[in-house]
């Protein structure tokens, strides 16, 4: 079992398996490494070690690791050792029991040790909802002077990337990443021009879409028609689909303290728990209730159709022609063309139509929205023994020529706006995946004190139960959110002897581009 810091070298392999196998990659990345090389012959031949950090890993996963990150860059450096550590082993939290995982150190704190310790790492990849801490923290050198003094062209580098990166660094860049994924709000055509309706464009207000919404709907049994959903499966919750909703707003649940309960504090909770409830009610947003009929009247056809033996997208209300508008990630254009294929065949599957515009947008917030992921943010460790070999690597693979190379990749987008194209040569507005800003990430003090007092997580749960008795109709939106302040206020006197809370917390929270824990 490997130890924290434990090295994984990246040994070459003289095989003329390998060797072709990289060889079509290189041939284009090395032309630009070559020309970028400048000293005597006897400098570049001298080996030198390169260490890459990374805050999860274990042998299991860095052959994919390598294929995908340092392989092609051994390949056009052949006088590099690059050197594998992990601050944390998946297989030691895969294997442990209930006991060693209470034990289990903060991740962050395991990987600042591979940063200061007695032989830190150089280049550190970054998990994004960890970056504005690190910085925050001192551990990442800044590479605007880097940026600057090599000329190292990033103006083409798409919003949703840089300002993402900016926004976790007080307007400063520590980290690239040369691809990301995004999301848009899709639609079918077919919907629309049946209704007689325009259908959504760019930048448009969620009340717009709102009122798009309300136009197309329709319909009855298994071919009623819902105008939105905020994500594909129809199996989402309706408290995080408001989250989703209010995350440009920045709106806090409670105070940085964890002291005080915020939600009742204005208007803005409230009015947003009023929106959706009037959506749910007319049918516009589907309820969990009315996704259940929509399964009894498929069932149903299939019992009288004995050629359709399944609906292979039934859970996926788009996708199967009951709702008009979704929010989706990246990915979701290759399921689409997928079934789109299968169609042709199979006649439980259906084609849709469609195309992609922006995620809508509050009109006090016109170019911030939806949630973006990026791909692998790097940067330099402060105290890297390496930092020149740290900044070609990072160079290397933000380049132009890895750019291009990434573009073909279905679940990914190439950061530089050069090379972003529609996957396989289809018709879409790409555009939308990338034009928007990211939703800034979570303070460091509500991340501090998630960690502190795990057991806060416990207010999205009651969240939740209020939320509902809502769209029960026991309560008004307004009383809702009162309920849900004064329960939360009850809790959070009881996190500050019991910070774990009842349920025993959790520290792992999820990505913080989605929405601000507080």
């Amino acid at each position: 079992m490997k130890e924290l810091g434990e090295t994984t070298v990246v040994k070459k392999k003289g095989t003329r398996l390998r060797a072709a196998g990289l060889a079509a990659m290189a041939a284009t990345l090395a032309a630009g490494a070559l020309a970028g090389c400048s000293g005597s012959s006897s400098e570049q031949s001298e080996q030198s070690v390169l260490r890459i950090g990374m805050l999860y890993g274990s042998a299991d996963n860095e052959s994919w690791f390598r294929q995908q990150y340092t392989d092609t860059f051994e390949f056009t450096h052949p006088n590099v050792n690059l050197e594998i550590v992990y601050a944390n082993n998946y297989n030691d939290m895969r294997y442990s029991n209930g006991e060693d995982q209470k034990e289990q150190p903060d991740p962050y704190d395991k990987m600042k040790e591979l940063l200061t310790g007695k032989n830190p790492v150089d280049v550190v990849m970054v998990d994004y909802y960890q970056l504005q801490r690190m910085t925050q923290d001192g551990l990442l050198q800044q590479l605007d002077p880097l940026i600057a003094k090599d000329k190292f062209d990033i103006s083409d580098y798409v919003p949703t990337v840089i300002d993402g990166i900016k926004a976790a660094g007080d307007s400063k860049i520590y980290v690239l990443t040369p691809t990301f994924s995004g999301s848009a709000l899709f639609y079918n055509k077919k919907i629309f021009s049946d209704a007689g309706v325009q259908p959504p464009t760019d930048k448009m207000t969620w009340n717009q879409v709102f009122d798009l919404a309300r136009k197309v709907k329709g319909g009855t049994g298994e071919k009623q028609v819902f105008g939105l959903t905020l994500n594909r499966w129809s199996g989402g919750d309706a408290f995080n689909d408001i989250q989703t909703y209010v995350a440009p707003l920045q709106l806090k649940m409670y105070d940085d303290k964890g002291e005080k309960m915020l939600v009742d504090s204005g208007p803005a909770w409230s009015n947003a728990w009023d929106t959706f409830l009037k959506l749910y009610k007319e049918d516009v947003l589907p309820t969990q209730e009315k996704i259940q009929k929509i399964n009894e009247a498929q069932q149903k056809a299939r019992e009288k159709d004995k050629s359709i033996s399944s609906y292979p997208n039934q859970g996926d209300l788009f996708s199967s022609g009951n709702v008009a508008m979704t929010i989706g990630d990246y990915n979701y254009i290759m399921e689409l063309k997928n079934m789109k294929d299968a169609a042709a065949t199979n006649k439980s599957m259906k084609a849709i139509d469609w195309d992609v515009v922006t995620v809508p947008v509050f009109e006090e917030h016109p170019d911030v929205g939806g949630n973006s992921y990026l791909g692998q943010p790097m940067g330099i460790n402060a105290k890297a023994q390496n930092p020149e070999g740290a900044w070609e690597f990072i160079k290397f693979l933000n380049g132009r020529e890895w750019a291009k190379l990434k573009s073909r990749s279905t679940y990914e987008i190439p950061s530089r706006a050069e090379f972003i194209k529609p996957i396989d040569g289809m018709q879409y507005n790409i555009k939308a995946f990338y034009t928007l800003k990211p939703v800034p990430p979570t303070s460091s003090a509500l991340e501090a004190l998630a960690r502190s007092k795990p057991g806060i997580y416990e207010v999205f749960s009651l969240g939740q139960q209020s939320f509902q008795q809502a769209l029960s109709g026991k309560m008004t939106a307004e009383e809702a959110v009162k309920d849900w302040a004064t329960k939360g206020n009850a809790l959070l006197a009881k996190l500050k002897t019991n910070p774990k809370g009842e349920q025993g917390g959790s520290t792992e929270g999820g990505a913080v581009e989605v929405l601000p824990a507080g």
